[in-house]
């Protein structure tokens, strides 16, 4: 696994190899974040621009990167001398001025819909502005990708309609798990559709492992305050067998009791939306139990990546916190809310999930207290797991070369 030292070295061999043979190329991120307090999203920015400047720079190539999203959080931003941002709004996408004239300026178009959004759960509102501005791409002749993401769920007929429109227009649609993958092959038959994984498995970090074996063990314990909010409210909108709420405090309750240190990892962070807020419950429940260490809220994707790292086991509600332990060789538990965890994590075997049905509020317990036992054998399914990992993102890859190919003979007719 490369750090971020590694992979930064790494690209600028790459780039000083082709000297005197560089040629620039425009990529716009469509539906990705330089700021979101959600760090799943951040680590898919992260993530899928280190893959795509890795192609690029194996290919001769100087990418320079156009992200474009909704604003959408006040996190530390993410820079760079490559990277350029534009706002998506509803002024923006009616003014030919605006988003129009935008993606005009790109060679081709990577877009990501958020990791999850690319379906009908989340409203017409959400679902318009991604299916315009894959439209409006495709009306521009751009190639356009969608990169690894789950596709779907598409419940309503005029949904699926639409959606099956802009996948056909696509240059490829890269599916991020099994049934992500079945949902776009139903819909688009005749389009290019391939299987990679989640780009976040190759986020670059830097490694607090520390000596095996030496004091209490350290757990981390992502609460979800968005599953927290549902509890308490009752609303239970992801249709929990269990009482999210009672129990992640009957957890950590139990893991001080049986001697480990808990540390309340946040991943995402809202200081608009508390509701979405895993800082201001990782607040919450320091001050109910005071033996736990609170992590402060994380800079950025990496940054936690890194923090995790450090951990001897974590149990999370977010699935990026989930993937940052997975890909850095720490054993953990999925809490799984919908289908993208099973889709996911399914696909590499990774048996060890919460599941959203079947369990009580003391069965989940006792369920996350069983892997702890199992460290060694889920640590070990997660090295076999990255093998796979490293062979579909190769998948991913390989389309980023041809469209970035096709994109660049694009600019020369």
């Amino acid at each position: 696994m490369l750090d971020e030292a590694g992979s930064r070295a790494s690209s600028e061999s790459s780039l000083s190899t082709s000297a005197g043979s560089v040629a620039p190329i425009r990529i716009g991120l469509l539906w990705h974040s330089l700021s979101s307090g959600n760090l799943g999203v951040g680590a898919l920015t992260l993530a899928n621009m280190a893959l795509a400047r890795q192609v690029a720079y194996d290919m001769g190539l100087a990418p320079q990167f156009v992200v474009m999203g909704m604003r959408d959080g006040d996190a530390p931003r993410i820079t760079g001398p490559d990277i350029e941002e534009y706002i998506i709004n509803s002024r923006r996408m009616l003014n030919p001025t605006g988003f129009w004239r935008t993606v005009g300026t790109v060679d081709c178009v990577l877009d990501i819909g958020a990791g999850d959004s690319f379906a009908d759960i989340y409203g017409a509102k959400r679902f318009g502005f991604l299916w315009l501005t894959k439209m409006m791409a495709l009306a521009r002749g751009k190639p356009l990708v969608l990169s690894p993401q789950t596709i779907g769920p598409f419940t309503q007929p005029g949904y699926r309609t639409l959606g099956a429109m802009a996948m056909r227009g696509a240059s490829a649609i890269i599916a991020r798990d099994d049934k992500s993958l079945e949902v776009a092959q139903a819909m688009a038959p005749s389009a290019t559709i391939k299987l990679a994984v989640d780009v976040a498995f190759v986020l670059p970090f830097q490694s607090r492992r520390g000596p095996a074996g030496t004091g209490r063990l350290k757990i981390g314990v992502n609460a979800s305050g968005l599953l927290f909010h549902e509890a308490e409210t009752g609303r239970n909108r992801f249709g929990l067998s269990y009482d999210y709420a009672q129990f992640t405090r009957k957890l950590i309750a139990r893991l001080i009791a049986a001697g480990a240190e808990v540390h309340l990892v946040p991943h995402a962070t809202s200081k608009s939306d508390p509701k979405d807020d895993d800082g201001s419950l990782a607040e919450r429940l320091a001050s109910e139990f005071p033996q736990a260490v609170r992590v402060a809220e994380f800079s950025g994707a990496s940054e936690a990546k890194s923090y995790i790292s450090g951990l001897d086991f974590l149990v999370a509600g977010r699935m990026h916190a989930c993937i940052g332990a997975y890909s850095a060789n720490v054993p953990m538990v999925a809490v799984a809310y919908s289908r993208k965890f099973s889709g996911l994590f399914g696909m590499l075997e990774h048996e060890w999930m919460v599941p959203v049905t079947g369990m009580t509020d003391d069965g989940a317990v006792d369920y996350v207290l069983g892997a702890v036992e199992q460290r060694e054998q889920i640590a070990a399914a997660e090295r076999r797991g990255m093998t796979r990992v490293d062979g579909l993102l190769d998948i991913y890859r390989g389309e980023l070369h041809r469209v970035f190919a096709e994109a660049m003979a694009r600019r020369a007719d």
